[in-house]
């Protein structure tokens, strides 16, 4: 008799007939998901979030230098700085409220309404006459656009507990992807008149406002993302009587063991009691304020002029590297990840790209003394090992601070990871920037070499 009580679960799921959340799960339960549909709008909402901050870096040098505000050549990169952080400090001001208004309104609003400010403060941006439009209207696509930490939540919930890695994957490989497209709209479509004279004649509206048109894009793409996230399932539970995950319910059945016990009432406490939680978001922040400002460091040393110690690439060649580079990040996390992420286990899979990145990024200022073949499959190289490191890290982070919460606490910890992560990529390009003009100014062109200008 004893064995048989053990057998039958003392709780049983119920599902409740108009609750969204219920019919999530019931569809994951019986096996009828489908997984194509659920992966699309996950790709549609990451790159709406994604292609604002990626087409930006290839233009954003000439943007500023278009604004005469910078008094030398020297200060572009200082106020490029305050334009590519003015998103992410609007980001980290509001991403805790979007949370908690997810956590009890639903992801679906959020995702939707951060997708609607895309089409609005993108498309503003592109029209932005001095430096402090530009920087006002990247602050408010940053402040009223918290869909990725929802988005975070809802690739998790989506998906049964053993898919929950390919939903995470698939949030990386979407941001992989705007990697390959954003800076791709940015290099060949800023300045059109300038790069296609025949189709973009000489003092029109696109000679007026030279940036305008790959943000046009971006814009007409969040457009359509919106329509179409209006069919997104909601996966937030509508009713009172939510229960615990269907595991930690079994584990608590059967008898587990004190150690599942303890991490199971570690999840009802305060979100920032929760130490697996903050540990996992405290190195995020670090990582975070690490890739962004590589980012921004990257494109602008790779657009400064030889004699400033830069690569005196042009819009173009910035945009191919980095295009490559979003390429091979998508065909590492849709093929390799989740094989590499189960034989290290997300723990490790951090430490080891963590420590492997540290001497490459020790190789970039030994690029400029190679030019033309060489240079550019050297730059390629570092350029993809370093994205795929970040972004394994990134994905292996994700796992873990899912995991380490239930489900009405999600969309507030992601979004207390988008607010750290937000706050230090405020700091990163604000001070990349800074730093290299500063590096720039007190350049000593004796200790390059000499064929290095050829």
């Amino acid at each position: 008799m004893e064995e048989e009580a053990f057998e039958k679960p003392l709780l049983k799921r119920q599902y409740h007939e108009n609750c969204p959340g219920c019919k999530v799960d019931q569809a994951k339960e019986l096996k009828k998901d489908v997984s194509f549909r659920n992966l699309s709008y996950i790709w549609l909402a990451v790159l709406c979030g994604t292609l604002p901050v990626a087409s930006l870096f290839p233009f954003v040098y000439f943007m500023v230098k278009d604004f005469n505000i910078a008094e030398t050549e020297e200060d572009i990169s200082t106020y490029a700085g305050y334009v590519g952080s003015a998103m992410m400090l609007g980001r980290s001001l509001t991403s805790i409220l979007w949370g908690m208004v997810s956590d009890r309104y639903g992801r679906k609003p959020v995702i939707i309404i951060g997708i609607i400010t895309v089409v609005i403060f993108n498309t503003l941006f592109g029209l932005s006459t001095n430096i402090w439009m530009a920087v006002s209207m990247r602050f408010l696509l940053g402040s009223l656009n918290g869909l990725l930490g929802p988005i975070k939540a809802y690739a998790t919930e989506i998906f049964r507990e053993e898919e929950q890695a390919l939903g995470l994957s698939t949030v990386v490989a979407a941001w992989g992807v705007g990697l390959v497209i954003g800076p791709a709209l940015g290099g060949y479509l800023a300045q059109p008149v300038l790069k296609y004279p025949h189709i973009f004649p000489k003092d029109s509206f696109w000679d007026r406002f030279p940036y305008f048109l790959p943000c046009l894009l971006v814009s007409a793409f969040a457009f359509a993302s919106a329509i179409a996230c209006i069919w997104l399932p909601e996966t937030l539970h509508n009713h009172k009587d939510r229960i615990e995950s269907t595991k930690n319910v079994e584990a608590l059945e059967v008898g587990s063991s004190e150690a599942d016990k303890d991490r199971i009432i570690q999840r009802d406490k305060s979100i920032f009691r929760n130490w697996p939680l903050m540990s996992s978001i405290i190195v995020y922040c670090i990582f975070s304020l690490h890739d962004v400002a590589y980012q921004e460091i990257f494109s602008l040393w790779a657009l400064s002029p030889l004699r400033l110690g830069g690569l005196n690439f042009t819009t173009d060649d910035v945009g191919n590297v980095l295009a490559i580079s979003g390429l091979a990040i998508l065909v590492f996390q849709l093929t390799l990840y989740r094989l590499v992420q189960k034989a290290c286990g997300p723990v490790a899979l951090v430490r080891i790209a963590g420590v492997l990145s540290i001497p490459l990024l020790q190789c970039y200022p030994l690029m400029t003394m190679l030019s033309g073949f060489t240079l550019d499959i050297v730059i390629n190289i570092a350029s993809i090992l370093k994205n795929v490191l970040i972004e394994a890290i990134a994905t292996s982070l994700f796992i873990l601070q899912n995991k380490a919460v239930e489900q009405h606490q999600r969309g507030t910890a992601n979004s207390i990871a988008m607010t750290g992560m937000s706050a230090f990529k405020t700091i990163g390009p604000a001070s990349a920037g800074a730093l290299l003009s500063w590096s720039q100014k007190h350049i000593n062109d004796s200790f390059l070499p000499a064929w290095s200008f050829a």
